[in-house]
Order: structure tokens, then sequence, then C-alpha cells
């Protein structure tokens, strides 16, 4: 189930708990790495090589000035260096999983040489856990084993409504739909450089959230309940909407339709449990075959309505536009959208409304 699209200015979900299935992780092609010192022509350079796949090399962090990196060449142009520090190199391969050689080097006038033993380091493992608080906690292990290296996560591909956390993925803030989404991937990066992606599947826990307010189009025209009326079969008509006017007032709802919405009428912000609906020609007492009317709430397609790119809505159940028809007289469905615009609705919370 993925997120909706929402008219503007409305909230749909507040996330109260996230559930991480186990992390796939992946795995770094390269194949095993090395540094050796050039001979011949190439003496005074170091050579990087791999046994793997092809491998993308760059040098980490801040190397000593002079320093670069071409191919899989590495040169030094300037005066000797007493006592420089590692050199660090990253190997990426075509998935973005990378490992790093820490080589420690001994640096002469225009030369560069390994100077003991070269050290890979990798991230070998990405775990999650899922906490008690709703929570979900990364963790990795790195390879040689360290109490220094700092291991920092990234989480993308996450469901609209949620932002990257690290060490911890939380639904604080979120407004996520809540459903079920595989193939989230979370990046583990290693102070040296190393990576490892993984990927799992999210599980988000919400609440709906009601928004009070109306739908208006840019005329400032929204639903209203004619002359405030409150019995299923009331006329819904365009209106000025305002903070002042109960006719005006309505909850937003999420519908019981992927992307579609319910507006419940809602006078000084108290639910009615009577919703805007097109009963299709259903009731007799309406006065238009698909004229807008209140009609008590439920889950059926008549009170769902869908909001299009351009601003439209169009109801579920008989696939027609909400238009308007002058100021006062009732909305009605239309088989396409009013060319003067009318028919562009954006809901408007109700503190947004004029007085």
């Amino acid at each position: 189930m993925g997120a909706a699209a929402l008219p503007a200015s409305a909230q749909n979900w507040q996330d109260t708990a996230l559930i991480s299935g186990l992390v796939a992780d992946g795995t770094f092609s390269g194949g095993t790495l090395a540094a050796a010192n050039g001979t011949g022509n190439a003496a005074g350079t170091i050579h990087l090589s791999n046994t793997g796949t092809a491998v993308t090399w760059s040098l980490h962090g801040t190397p000593t000035t002079g320093v670069t990196l071409s191919g899989t060449t590495i040169s030094y142009s300037g005066k000797a260096v007493t006592t420089p520090p590692n050199l660090v190199v990253d190997a990426t391969d075509g998935t973005g999983d990378a490992e790093a050689l820490v080589i420690p080097v001994t640096i002469g006038a225009n030369s560069i040489a390994t100077n003991g033993t070269v050290v890979t380091v990798s991230v070998t493992k990405v775990t999650d856990t899922n906490v008690s608080d709703g929570t979900i906690k990364f963790s990795a292990t790195t390879s040689p084993a360290s109490t220094t290296d700092t291991v920092n996560f990234a989480e993308t591909n996450l469901p609209t409504g949620l932002t990257s956390g690290n060490p911890v993925l939380t639904f604080v803030g979120g407004t996520a739909a809540p459903g079920t989404y595989p193939g989230v991937v979370v990046t583990a990066t290693d102070a040296d450089g190393a990576v490892l992606h993984g990927t799992f599947t999210l599980t988000v826990q919400a609440n709906a959230v009601n928004t009070l307010g109306d739908e208006v189009n840019k005329f400032g025209n929204g639903f209203d309940s004619f002359r405030q009326h409150q019995f299923a079969g009331a006329i819904i008509a365009g209106w000025t909407a305002t903070q002042s006017d109960p006719a005006t007032h309505f909850i937003l709802n999420n519908g019981t339709h992927q992307g579609a919405f319910q507006f419940e009428y809602a006078p000084n912000g108290s639910g009615t449990g009577l919703c805007v609906s097109d009963p299709g020609g259903g009731w007799a007492s309406d006065p238009l075959r698909d004229g807008l009317i209140l009609t008590n709430c439920n889950s059926g397609p008549w009170q769902q309505f869908v909001p299009q790119s351009n601003g439209t809505l169009k109801n579920l159940a008989t696939g027609l536009f909400v238009n308007p028809n002058g100021k006062g007289a009732q909305l009605r469905g239309g088989s396409s959208a009013t060319s003067w615009g009318g028919s562009s609705y954006t809901f408007v919370n109700l503190s947004s409304l004029p007085n």
C-alpha cells in the first residue's frame, strides 16, 4: 500500500510505529584488494588492484598535499615528508558497495611507496532491531573489528512522509500512509569509506488525521450544506467558505479506497455523521440526478472523491467531476470539468479560511 496524493494543506496520516523485516545484505563484488609499489618506469608510485569485478578507486579523506590518484596509480609530487599519515583509498563496485585500503606510506621527493602492512576495511553485516518504542535501530560489523571507527547509517526508498535516521529510523513526525513497503535500502558507511547496502521490508503503522476545513475553488466558493441543514438528503451547494459560516465546515477523512477522500459535514468542528455524496440518481429527493447531497457516512464508493492532477475531484462511483453552477446553486457531477476553472478545488484548513 503506497501513500496517496493529498489535496494541498491536508495532513493524511500520523505515524505511530515502524516495524522492520530482516536486512538482506549486499555483497561487495570487487574481490580481494591490493596495493603494491610500482616497478620499472612506474617506480615511485603505488599500483592498486583487485581480483573481482571492476571497481572505481578514490582517495578518502584528506590525503597529504601532492598525493594524487589516476585510475589505479597513486603518485606524489613535492618534497619529502617525514612520518606521513596513512593513506586511505576506497574501491567502489557497480552497486555502490565499497571496501577501503589503509596504506602506510613513505613519501620521498616526488615519490611514494607502501611502508608496512596494508589493511582492508569492510562492513560485513548490517542488522536491524525493532525497538519497543516503535523505532528501528541499525548496527553493523566492521572488519577488522574496531572500537573507534564510526559507522553511519542512511535509509533510502522510504515511503513519502518518513525521513532517514542515523542510527535510528523513527516514526516521530512521520506522515507516511500505513502499509508494507518492500525494497527499503539502508546504507552503512564506515569512517574509512567502506560501504555496505542492505534491503528490508518496512511496515508503517499510523492513525488517520482528520482535518477541519473546506474544499474551495479559486473563486473562494466551497462545499456548503444549504441553510446549515443536518439531515440525509440535504443539498450541497457552492458558497463562500469562511471560518464564521458553519455550513462550510467539513472534516477531511481518508477514503476507504486508494487515493480517495471523504468529506463529513462538521459545523464548528463537530462531526455529524453525514458525508458528501453523489448518489448517482439513487435518491428520489435529490433535485438533480448527480447533484451532491449529504448521506449517512459509509464506506461505499458514492462518498469517495479522488483528487485529480489538475485539482478537480472525481467521484469514485460515478466517475463524474464535481462541478459548480454559480454561487448558491447545488454542486453536481459532470462528465467533464467546467471550462472556466470553477471545478478546481483545494482543501483549505479552517484556520486559513477568511473570517
